[in-house]
């Protein structure tokens, strides 16, 4: 419950020491905060802040500097968004139209990268909660056929089927008409879920057929080689916050590395509405504990498939990271749900 002037101090502190890089003093405070208080008053209030663990005081310095409780403060009620330009926002969309769903999210990583000058992170869509678009059945030898399955998102999965016998061309025309007709817009779990059962009914010796085709589009789906698409790690090598520290910066690039922990933290952001953003040690993991994380889910016609953000230091422009992160999460999703 802090006063309004303690609030219009707390904001103009965070604000030039985002800016600026360096900590903050009371003639600072006084020329950019709009009050009119002593040297005297402003000091009293930032001492009130500083016991209430928002600001702390270097020790080389008269100054003080937010505290990842007072960025936590000020991101959750002080911030003032800095919305962008529709000109921007075109240029994004531009380049959120490529021709298949991995290269848009290889395009929504490198994007926030760039425009952030940190980390861009995607994770990749999880095949299993999209819905089929259409499903086909190929011969291609005697007991060989291929399975097609296309994706909403229009991602294209092909798998060989060993069959146990030759399938006749009507055959494999039926089973065809059969998955589209039971199968199209909704997932594999639903489909094994609910075919199963109307394959008990089917006319024809195709059952194994169907039954072969259901374990293996639930096997192409599950395969994801690379959960997570990290690009512009090397950016925070040029951050001073960071790169000073040679041990943190190693675990830093161990976590982008091996991506099981990065990955666990960013599901966490797929259950969030909307921006979500981890401060300091609220990521859980220690080579986090000086970084931010701000992420956005995204979709595929309406369902949530995987988690798109910035890593960077805690000293960032979060007024303007957080409309870079939400914007990319909604123009991927348009992206890949009109593909």
């Amino acid at each position: 419950m802090l006063s309004e002037r303690a609030q219009i101090l707390l904001k103009t502190l965070v604000e030039r020491y985002i800016a600026e890089g360096q900590p903050v003093g009371s003639r600072t405070l006084s020329k950019y905060s709009g009050l009119e208080l002593s040297p005297a008053s402003i000091r009293n209030v930032m001492s009130d802040l500083e016991e209430l663990g928002l600001i702390t005081s270097p020790h080389t310095s008269a100054g003080r500097v937010p505290t990842s409780l007072g960025y936590r403060l000020f991101v959750d009620k002080l911030i003032t968004i800095q919305p962008l330009q529709q000109l921007e926002i075109r240029e994004l969309q531009g380049q959120l139209q490529p021709d298949n769903p991995t290269r848009a999210v290889a395009a929504a990583s490198s994007l926030l990268s760039q425009l952030t000058e940190f980390a861009g992170v995607v994770m990749t869509p999880k095949r299993r909660g999209i819905p089929l678009a259409q499903v086909e059945f190929v011969r291609l030898a005697e007991k060989r056929v291929l399975l097609i399955l296309v994706t909403a998102d229009g991602d294209v999965q092909n798998r060989i089927l060993l069959t146990e016998r030759e399938h006749t061309p009507q055959e494999l025309s039926e089973a065809t008409q059969f998955l589209n007709q039971h199968c199209v817009g909704k997932t594999l779990e639903e489909v094994r879920a609910t075919v199963y059962e109307d394959l008990r009914h089917l006319q024809g010796n195709i059952t194994t057929l169907m039954n072969a085709a259901v374990e293996a589009g639930s096997q192409a789906m599950a395969d994801d080689p690379s959960p997570v698409v990290i690009t512009g790690e090397s950016n925070l090598l040029r951050v001073d916050e960071l790169s000073g520290n040679v041990q943190r910066l190693r675990q830093l690039f161990r976590v982008f590395e091996e991506k099981t922990a990065l990955l666990q933290l960013l599901d966490h952001g797929q259950h969030a509405a909307g921006v979500q953003i981890f401060i300091g040690q609220e990521a859980g993991l220690s080579p986090l504990d000086e970084c931010s994380v701000v992420t956005a889910p995204y979709e595929v016609n309406g369902q949530i498939v995987g988690t798109l953000g910035v890593i960077g230091p805690t000293r960032m422009a979060y007024e303007r990271v957080i409309p870079i992160v939400d914007i990319t999460a909604r123009l991927l999703s348009s992206a890949l749900s009109h593909h």
